[in-house]
């Protein structure tokens, strides 16, 4: 046989050896959701929570359940989440524990990394709610609106309008919540309080923590 044809053969093999084992892809933030169900089974799993989910605002806010003592809190939190992937997940993070309430913070990803339009992260936040309701069409659906990060100024008018078109829609619907969040955090002249935020400008100090709670309290059932 010639060389040609021997390199011929070798290359014919490589390909069907690929399409025989094709290299599984691994979701993104799989890890972290396999994590929360090793806890499930290690840990009981409070009856009725008010389950805490969406990105990394949340997922930082560790000692959330410390803020309402007298509240059943689960905390679900992960990644720099966006609103499609808390939906990837929703039958593993949110469904199964057949919550009182679901408390949402999601969407800011969506528009700043996924660089979507005020729009489409709204028409994603709809996909999302709608599969809660199907699956639990009795939960209270509390959304926490979409925050002014110092570091992502240049969309703060995109996340103006998703917060609006959320609140809008909510406001049509049976045992939904729309909480703002954004006065707390907001100057008078209409800026971001600078000592609520790290370094980053875009994760939150304890101080931004203790606002969002004290506006929050009220919400939870």
């Amino acid at each position: 046989m010639t060389l040609n044809g021997c390199i011929g053969l070798f290359l014919i093999s490589l390909t069907s050896f690929g399409q025989l084992t094709p290299v599984a892809s691994k979701l993104p933030f799989e890890d972290e959701i396999r994590a929360f169900e090793k806890t499930d089974q290690t840990t009981p799993v409070p009856h009725n929570p008010i389950v805490f989910t969406g990105s990394s605002s949340i997922r930082l806010w560790e000692n959330v359940a410390d803020y309402f003592p007298k509240k059943t809190i689960l905390q679900r939190g992960f990644g720099g989440s966006q609103l499609s992937e808390v939906l990837l997940y929703a039958d593993r993070i949110i469904i199964p524990y057949h919550p009182k309430q679901v408390v949402l913070y999601a969407g800011e990803n969506d528009i700043a990394t996924g660089k979507l339009t005020g729009q489409q992260t709204y028409e994603r936040f709809v996909k999302l709610f709608d599969h809660v309701r199907q699956k639990l069409p009795n939960v209270l659906f509390t959304f926490i609106s979409i925050k002014p990060s110092p570091s992502r100024r240049t969309f703060f008018l995109e996340n103006d309008i998703a917060n609006q078109l959320i609140k809008d829609y909510l406001a049509k619907r049976k045992n939904t919540q729309f909480v703002d969040i954004r006065p707390v955090m907001l100057t008078k002249a209409g800026q971001p309080v600078p000592e609520l935020f790290k370094p980053d400008s875009l994760h939150m100090l304890p101080e931004g923590y203790k606002r969002w709670a004290k506006v929050l309290e009220p919400y939870l059932k």
